[in-house]
């Protein structure tokens, strides 16, 4: 014989789920210290500097 499934219950289980997926996205997102923020800033400006450099001028 089968087992009994609540609906409810997996129906609750699942949004769960997509509520935790969603807060770890925002907190890897969002969740960086200033520091962290400032490399990241200062590695972006870097590459970007590098790209303005090997520009072509024509």
């Amino acid at each position: 014989m089968s087992k009994v499934t609540n609906l409810n219950q997996i129906r609750k289980q699942k949004a769960r789920a997509e509520k935790r997926a969603s807060g770890d996205a925002n907190a890897a997102k969002f969740g960086r210290t200033k520091a962290q923020k400032a490399l990241e800033q200062a590695q972006a400006d870097k590459a970007r500097q590098e790209l303005d450099r090997h520009r072509r001028d024509d």
